[in-house]
């Protein structure tokens, strides 16, 4: 019976070591929940925090190279536009198709030339006026009388 005795507070020890064991671990389980809510929050925010500053960067590395592309397609269009520009009027030049420097030119020619010609012009009427004048003052002047004429005679 000793043998009985002695095996069930062994087996009595052992129940209530495993049930101390047991709720240790339960406690440590309800600690760490507790802490984790604590902390989880601020750990929350913490992440939300990283995350805004990654999106920031990302969002400037991102707007700083679609300037960058958008600046070099830009600077590709206008060489291409160049180009064919350039290839346009050297197929009208062939074409003999005045450019518009030519017809600038020919304009800046037909101004000076309409120029002179109104020069010209006023010094012509200025021409006829003063001589205007001077047969005003010739007819003045009393002319000596002509002889009439005769009759020719008839054969």
């Amino acid at each position: 019976m000793a043998k009985s005795l002695k095996k069930a507070t062994e087996e009595k020890q052992y129940a209530h070591v495993i049930l101390e064991s047991a709720n240790q671990i339960w406690l440590a389980g309800l600690g760490a929940f507790a802490k984790a809510q604590g902390e989880g929050v601020k750990a929350f925010d913490h992440l939300v925090e990283a995350g805004k500053q990654v999106e920031e960067k990302s969002r400037k590395s991102a707007e700083e190279k679609v300037v960058a592309v958008t600046s070099k397609a830009t600077e590709t269009w206008d060489k291409l536009e160049q180009v064919f520009q350039d290839r346009v009027a050297r197929a009208l030049n062939t074409l003999g198709v005045p450019s518009n420097k030519d017809l600038a030119d020919l304009n800046k020619r037909i101004d000076e030339l309409n120029k002179s010609v109104n020069e010209l012009l006023k010094k012509q009427t200025a021409k006829p006026a003063a001589a205007a004048k001077v047969e005003d003052k010739a007819e003045a002047k009393p002319a000596a009388a002509k002889a009439e004429a005769k009759p020719a005679a008839k054969a």
